[in-house]
């Protein structure tokens, strides 16, 4: 698993909304605002399709594939592309973000978490039935 794409942070990337609305056009994807409520840390885990995401309010951090964590604020950009293994941090704040992706399509389907041991063959992860519940997708 050596050679699986990385997630990328652009520290200081944007100032305001309009800045980073205009990188979604840019991109060409799919824009949606995602406030996050307060969370447990999630398992690693890996997307079939590249997500962008912007940090407007809030921190946060996120864990990369080697467990390192890198942290989050306020204008920073979050590539992760299709396949990068990772895991979202523990929410102890509610955080907005501005999320993209490449399709449209609804945004639970296009943030399915899925099993880092299927890789390249997407399979959801299983998660706790609690914890499924807790971010909606169960």
């Amino acid at each position: 698993m050596s050679r699986l794409p990385k997630l990328e942070i652009d520290h200081g990337y944007f100032a305001t909304r309009d800045d980073a609305l205009r990188d979604m056009i840019q991109t060409g994807f799919w824009p949606t605002t995602y406030v996050s409520a307060r969370s447990p840390e999630l398992p690693l885990h890996w997307h079939k399709d590249d997500v962008i995401g912007y940090l407007v309010e809030g921190h946060g951090y996120v864990l990369d594939a080697e467990g390192k964590r890198h942290d989050l604020e306020p204008g920073d950009r979050l590539r992760i592309p299709a396949g990068a293994l990772h895991a979202e941090g523990e929410v102890t704040e509610p955080n907005t973000y501005l999320v993209s992706t490449r399709r449209c399509e609804p945004f639970i389907a296009a943030l399915r978490m899925l099993d880092p041991a299927t890789y390249p063959e997407p399979e959801l992860l299983e998660l706790d039935p609690a914890l499924a519940r807790q971010l909606g997708m169960g």
